[in-house]
């Protein structure tokens, strides 16, 4: 516990300088009457006698006064506030409960330069260009909707890399409907929800991926309508995606519907076939790589309108390529894909039986163990990597891999097979397990 005479001059140097930043009777509201009680870490906390004149502090002036903090050089770099008798704002004096909300990392290689446009989604990318430019004044919020695999997620980064470029000054936050879901049952049972709603809500751009997520859950609906309602009286930018417009979310509360409804809705329509081409090319240069125009071509052909499966096909050619030694031909690229005309039969035998039964003998799992419902770890994890071969393999589409396993939601496949997908590219063990599977399964 600080000193009362070391807390009294830390707070009367902040509070001079925070005078000079905001208006005589902003300070006089809500900077004059708080106490300082106490300095734990390099947090000053601050004593409030509202829960109102809190919340108006920390969601509008807050960043004024944590500026001031910084500048005075005192010791302490950000604040905390308390109300007496309130379970709403409180302080968690063994950890720092804010730092438990931590962003999902930006993707610095997904920019605009990088985003391959064509028919299908030049409107979503002018659109997206637009609030990158100027976050808060035109299309807010930003809705953008499409099948998985279009391309929503590279622009959401896109627009965050492209505002850390052009206004480093402000505070954009990305995270999935999952992370927002999971921290804020955290921020429940932990009782910082006052944390969790600073966090969410002192920024400058929220973004938030995959909020067809929310159907069903009205408790954090409603977080996020209040949220929605915080941002958008700040003129704060707010971009959302989804695999389906605002109209099509299941059990979405009709208020939030028209919020989302409220900007600009933009729908990524799958790419032609010239724009999976100028895809291949573009995945192909960045890898340094050099494919004939007619592998590209054999490539962009009967792959689905996934992106990710686009890619996928690029990527076994060019391993190919590389394990063989031998430069990328049309010969070569059907051989990696078992697609030649010699191998019709071959490929017609993988079925999604022998999938399965390849999955549960590989990691020693019961076949209806793997449909079930357990949640063990290493039993969800080898029920992930059977829904990503599903899909990989036989580019099954998610509503029926759902019910090859079990009758789960597509919602739920689409997340297993994008999370595997991406271990598969960054963790060695899983792409081993996976490759293993593999030929299990072209062996039988």
């Amino acid at each position: 516990m600080a000193e009362n005479s070391q807390l009294q001059v830390v707070w009367k140097q902040i509070r001079e300088r925070v005078q000079n930043i905001l208006s005589p009777a902003v300070y006089n509201t809500f900077i004059k009457p708080l106490e300082p009680v106490d300095i734990i870490g390099r947090k000053l906390v601050l004593k409030a006698h509202s829960d109102m004149g809190a919340n108006v502090l920390v969601n509008k002036h807050g960043e004024e006064l944590r500026d001031a903090i910084k500048k005075c050089e005192l010791g302490v770099s950000d604040f905390r506030i308390v109300v007496d008798g309130s379970t709403t704002f409180t302080l968690d004096e063994s950890e720092d409960a804010l730092d438990a909300f931590l962003p999902s990392p930006i993707n610095k290689s997904f920019t605009f330069d990088s985003f391959v446009v064509g028919p299908g989604n030049k409107f979503v990318y002018a659109a997206a260009k637009a609030v990158a430019e100027a976050p808060g004044e035109t299309f807010n919020p930003l809705f953008i909707y499409g099948e998985s695999g279009l391309g929503k997620t590279h622009l959401m980064h896109a627009i965050a890399n492209e505002i850390a470029k052009n206004a480093p000054e402000k505070k954009v936050l990305y995270t999935t409907c999952e992370n927002f879901l999971n921290e804020f049952i955290s921020s429940i049972t932990q009782k910082n929800g006052a944390n969790f709603r600073m966090h969410y809500r002192n920024v400058d751009v929220l973004m938030i991926d995959d909020v067809q997520f929310l159907k069903g859950r009205m408790q954090l609906q409603e977080e996020l309508f209040h949220t929605f309602n915080e941002l958008s009286a700040q003129n704060k930018q707010i971009v959302l995606t989804s695999d389906r417009s605002p109209k099509e979310i299941a059990t979405l509360e009709d208020r939030l519907r028209t919020r989302f409804e409220g900007g600009m809705i933009a729908d990524i329509q799958p790419p032609s076939t010239e724009t999976k081409i100028a895809i291949l090319k573009r995945k192909a240069l960045d890898r340094k790589c050099s494919v004939p125009d007619d592998v590209l071509e054999f490539l962009a052909q009967n792959s689905g309108h996934d992106v990710r499966t686009l890619e996928g096909r690029l990527t076994k050619v060019i391993f190919a390529s590389k394990l063989h030694e031998e430069p990328i031909t049309m010969t070569l690229a059907k051989l990696a894909l078992n697609e030649s005309v010699n191998e019709d039969q071959e490929q017609e035998d993988v079925t999604p039986d022998k999938i399965i039964a390849a999955v549960c003998s590989y990691f020693k799992q019961k076949k209806e163990d793997l449909l079930g419902k357990g949640k063990k770890a290493d039993l969800a994890k080898a029920r992930q990597i059977c829904a990503y071969l599903l899909c990989e393999m036989l580019s099954l589409p998610l509503v029926s891999v759902g019910k090859l396993l079990g009758g789960r939601d597509h919602t739920t496949i689409m997340y297993a097979r994008d999370k595997m997908e991406k271990l598969e590219k960054l963790n060695d063990h899983v792409a081993k397990e996976i490759d293993d599977i593999k030929n299990i399964v072209l062996k039988q």
